[in-house]
């Protein structure tokens, strides 16, 4: 039967309402509410508040008494998200490094894990601790883990090849995992991701590394059988210039096998210009895109109007300015009517602005400026 909280004199609640409404409280704040009343505590209980559960060590305190408080009950997390600020506070690691131990022990099943570390770095850190926290996790046959999403793009480590794997070893219902993490160095082989998709088949979504990527690999997508394949996030940068690129005709064969897929691109400036056009084939159906690499862009937008009109979504673009440039962008407009976000860090024309304006009818924000700003500028957003 369903126990209802009286507040005032009118006012009622079933715990059940409140137990949702807690659910969408960090760990913090669950730990703050539980000491209002008792009926607040009890409805603490709930599992609904604890499948979705985020840890943010961004505040001393509060994060420690509830981590202590409700040790008992990460058991029942689904899906953990594990915030690390300031890392150079080895209690903020040691914190992340409980919450996981303690939300897969072995009654559990989490099913998803994200971590994301944000705030300055030590010197020369590498997060170590951090990496063998998570492969002792994952060598741990007697943890709790049915991973079905892995998310590692804010934890910005070389990730190794034998986490990789051992992710793959325990979680055969992978779903979704984003190891393209903009790390300065990509461990990860194209070996590895091959196994990756062999051990788990029914990725629907991959977010890794150019370099740990080839036409080899991305065949296993091509087999009977295989799941829909919905998203590539890739990520380019310095050591794609040593790996051959992936042929638009493979890409046309893909696209044709899984017609659902998109392709998020992320070209960094580290990249060498001339790799950018062998990169960026025809065939990709590239939903976002972002040209971060400080350099003269007029043939690559000039490309991206004529290859990718029916599917670009976003476009960021780190350039320089010019009259040609200028023009090269209201073309865009004129091609891409699905485009929903442009940001361009450079000035640009007025006319720039409103062709952006008038002619994709599903623009809801964009950073386009007429005049130079202080950093960081600011993005308008369509109401």
């Amino acid at each position: 039967m369903t126990k209802t909280l009286r507040f005032g004199c009118e006012m009622k609640f079933p715990e059940e309402v409140l137990a949702n409404i807690f659910s969408y409280l960090p760990l913090r704040d669950r730990y703050n509410s539980s000491l209002v009343c008792k009926p607040w505590a009890q409805a603490m209980n709930y599992p609904s508040v604890w499948y979705y559960t985020e840890v943010s060590r961004c505040e001393t305190g509060a994060e420690d008494h509830g981590l202590q408080h409700f040790c008992h009950l990460l058991g029942m997390v689904k899906h953990l998200k594990i915030i690390v600020c300031q890392l150079k506070d080895v209690a903020n690691r040691d914190m992340a490094l409980r919450v996981l131990s303690q939300a897969t022990d072995q009654s559990n099943r989490l099913q998803k894990l994200s971590v994301s570390c944000m705030g300055e770095f030590p010197l020369f850190y590498s997060g170590e601790d951090i990496l063998h926290g998570i492969e002792a996790v994952l060598l741990n046959e007697a943890s709790g883990l049915s991973l079905r999403e892995v998310d590692f793009r804010d934890m910005p480590f070389t990730l190794s090849d034998q986490l990789i794997r051992n992710i793959a070893q325990r979680s055969p219902d992978l779903q979704r995992i984003y190891i393209n993490n903009q790390a300065l160095v990509c461990n990860v082989t194209v070996n590895t991701i091959q196994q990756l998709l062999v051990s788990c088949p029914k990725v629907q979504v991959l977010g890794a590394f150019y370099a740990s990527l080839s036409e080899k690999v991305l065949s296993e997508l091509l087999l009977p059988g295989r799941a829909p394949f919905k998203l590539l996030e890739l990520y380019c940068e310095r050591s794609d210039k040593y790996v051959p690129a992936i042929s638009n005709g493979f890409w046309e064969v893909l696209h044709k096998r899984h017609p659902s897929l998109s392709v998020n691109v992320i070209l960094n400036h580290t990249l060498p210009a001339k790799k950018f056009l062998k990169i960026l084939q025809p065939s990709i159906p590239i939903r976002d895109l972002e040209l971060l690499t400080y350099t003269y862009l007029v043939n690559e937008v000039n490309f991206v109007a004529a290859s990718y009109g029916t599917t670009l979504e976003k476009l960021v673009l780190q350039t320089t300015s010019s009259a040609e440039l200028d023009l090269a962008l209201v073309g865009l407009a004129s091609s891409c009517p699905h485009l929903r976000e442009i940001h361009c860090y450079c000035v640009v024309t007025q006319g720039v602005v409103q062709a952006f304006c008038t002619k994709c009818p599903h623009l809801w924000r964009y950073t386009l400026k007429t005049r130079k700003e202080p950093h960081p500028w600011t993005c308008t957003v369509i109401k």
